[in-house]
């Protein structure tokens, strides 16, 4: 008698089907690329698929994910760390940026501030006699003076009477000057001159810088005088002959007198 093998849904698939749809799930894989270069290696190290089935497929597919995973989230950490330092470096570009402006202010208010020191210093004048009037004025007639007029005016002062520099200039002459007596003259930092005479004491020198309200001698009675006084002039040149009126000078360089 002839027996036919019913078929049955517990019957077990032969070998040749088992490794057939092996392969077929490594296909698939691969063509959706969740098996890479990885699939050789991992399938040649799998048990025989008689033994497993498709159970060495499944893993592999674990095993990638995994991998894929592990590689997604330290290109996450790697780009995170990249944006915090390039933060970083932009914060610390920004701050030596910030801190070259401040130099760069505060230079700039130095050399500013330095500036108008030096303005200032430079337009300051002040009387040749602290606290003391004009009692000659300025071309005052008399046979006192070889040109019949007085070429510069008189500071009421008494014998050792500090007198002091009217502004910033250099000394041009310190000494003995025939009539004038003992002399100083300043040449001013705007190119005019200005004269101090009669002087009983001198205490600078040619070529020495002086400053306004800077000592330069004391007041007195030498050369051709009737008294103790200092004769003050301003002039356009070094010499005698170029006066300019005194008074007015000095009340245009903010003088009061």
């Amino acid at each position: 008698m002839a027996f036919t093998r019913a078929p049955g849904k517990h019957r077990r698939p032969s070998r040749t089907q088992r490794g057939t749809a092996r392969v077929a799930g490594v296909a698939a894989l691969t063509t959706t690329g969740v098996v890479g270069s990885l699939a050789a290696p991992a399938l040649a190290a799998e048990p025989a698929a008689a033994q497993t089935g498709l159970t060495p497929v499944v893993t592999l597919g674990d095993a990638v994910a995994d991998r894929i995973d592990a590689q997604a989230a330290a290109q996450h950490e790697a780009a995170r760390e990249a944006a915090e330092a390039a933060a970083r470096k932009a914060a610390e570009e920004a701050a030596r940026e910030k801190a070259a402006e401040a130099a760069e202010e505060a230079r700039a208010e130095k050399e500013r501030a330095a500036r108008e020191a030096e303005r200032e210093r430079l337009n300051t004048f002040v009387s040749p006699i602290a606290g003391s009037y004009v009692s000659t004025g300025y071309q005052a007639g008399s046979s006192l003076w070889s040109s019949g007029s007085h070429t510069g005016v008189d500071f009421h002062a008494a014998t050792g009477t500090p007198v002091q520099s009217v502004g910033v200039g250099t000394v041009v002459e310190a000494g003995w000057g025939g009539s004038y007596g003992n002399q100083v003259v300043i040449k001013m930092h705007d190119g005019t001159y200005t004269q101090y005479a009669h002087l009983s004491s001198i205490g600078v020198s040619v070529g020495q810088q002086v400053a306004a309200g800077q000592q330069i001698g004391l007041s007195g009675a030498t050369g051709n005088v009737t008294g103790a006084h200092l004769h003050f002039e301003a002039r356009t040149g070094a010499d005698y002959g170029s006066d300019l009126d005194p008074v007015a000078y000095l009340r245009a360089h903010g003088v009061n007198l």
